[in-house]
């Protein structure tokens, strides 16, 4: 069954409960969470999709998400794909949000932060391979490697909102 989620207006307002397979195929807005994961030593998540999933099988990610589900906030949800995904317990702290029109379909995207320990075992349904990179090495990944079609911008957008704080 494919999930609900909640279609928003360039306002991130709701407009109404739709699939997330409708949203896609219709170009309508909706939300994605995700959360870039540092170690202790500042590195960065880099991860390589499962090759059986429906969505990008088999490119590389920096950041674990997934669909906002209905009444959830993006907080809410970045914390369960972080459960779901890395076996993470939490609430990852969000950044900021944008509407992203690479990928599928656009959506507004809430990019969240959260230091995790260097230890995982993510769920093999989901992820392939993991490693961690500096900045950047993961600046010359993206440059390399095939990631998934936000990945460009968001880390763009990540980087200059860490610029920013400095």
């Amino acid at each position: 069954m494919d999930e609900l989620v909640e279609r928003v207006d360039d306002q991130d307002r709701v407009l109404g409960v739709v699939t997330r397979g409708q949203a896609i195929q219709e170009g309508w807005l909706h939300r994605i969470a995700t959360t870039v994961c540092r170690d202790e030593r500042g590195r960065i998540l880099v991860h390589r999709r499962s090759a059986h999933l429906a969505r990008f099988p088999g490119l590389y990610e920096f950041m674990v998400g997934g669909a906002v589900g209905v009444g959830e906030s993006y907080e809410q949800a970045a914390g369960r794909e972080l459960a779901e995904e890395l076996g993470i317990r939490g609430l990852p702290r969000l950044l900021f949000t944008f509407i992203n029109r690479s990928g599928l379909s656009p959506h507004w995207l809430g990019v969240h932060e959260a230091v995790i320990p260097d230890a995982l075992t993510p769920d093999p349904d989901e992820v392939a391979w993991h490693g961690w990179l500096t900045e950047s090495e993961l600046h010359s990944a993206l440059t390399e490697w095939r990631f998934t079609p936000d990945s460009h911008e968001a880390f763009s957008r990540y980087r200059a909102f860490r610029t920013a704080q400095s």
